[in-house]
């Protein structure tokens, strides 16, 4: 099994990287947030975590093998925990992971099922199986992505999005990053994506806020 992989970021899509390693190109699917954290780095060397499973059924020999991608171990072995779960398979897994894994594990952690539901593809019953099962099982994932990314790891889910919002629009993850703790320092009454993004541009142009 290939556990790492080198190289050049030749691609990025919305579920899958081309990364360029010597002659060879890989096909590697990735959840949400590894989307979002490599969206300035196309034509970077980047490393990633991988581990690879078969797509479809023996049957007829129709198997197609499949990579998959991370930022660092911790967040492979939370995927293997995370899709243990009742109910998520690998797809629906990768799909669900649109925010740090810090956030999700510390909801999870905490009995967040507000958090959880707000994940494409999870909805109430799904979010409480997770925690059901999980609960008790996530410190050390928490803390480990919380230390590797602190100031990503903070955000309240909003600020996730409103940072994703930013960067599928163009926008650097630093400098959107730096901008929403200016401006929901600004407006600590903030609490939605939608009220967030707009005060972002205008802090950005200079305009008092």
């Amino acid at each position: 099994m290939i556990a790492r992989i080198e190289g050049k970021l030749v691609k990025l899509d919305t579920d899958s990287a081309l990364v360029q390693v010597g002659a060879v190109g890989y096909e590697v699917m990735l959840p949400g947030y590894c989307i979002s954290a490599l969206s300035d780095k196309i034509g970077s060397d980047i490393t990633l975590c991988t581990m690879e499973y078969y797509e479809g059924t023996p049957v007829g020999g129709n198997l197609v093998p499949r990579m998959i991608g991370f930022l660092s171990v911790a967040e492979r072995d939370f995927f293997t925990k995370f899709i243990s779960v009742k109910g998520i398979g690998i797809k629906k897994g990768l799909r669900s992971l649109s925010i740090p894994i810090a956030t999700i594990a510390a909801a999870i952690e905490n009995g967040d099922d507000r958090t959880l539901i707000s994940l494409p593809e999870v909805g109430k019953r799904t979010a409480q199986q997770i925690i059901a099962e999980l609960k008790g099982k996530l410190q050390d994932f928490a803390i480990g992505a919380e230390s590797a990314r602190p100031a990503e790891a903070r955000f309240k889910l909003f600020q996730a999005e409103a940072l994703e919002i930013l960067i599928a629009w163009g926008e650097k993850r630093n400098e959107a990053m730096e901008l929403i703790d200016l401006a929901c320092k600004k407006h600590p009454s903030i609490n939605s994506a939608e009220a967030l993004v707009p005060l972002v541009y205008r802090l950005k142009q200079g305009i008092e806020v």
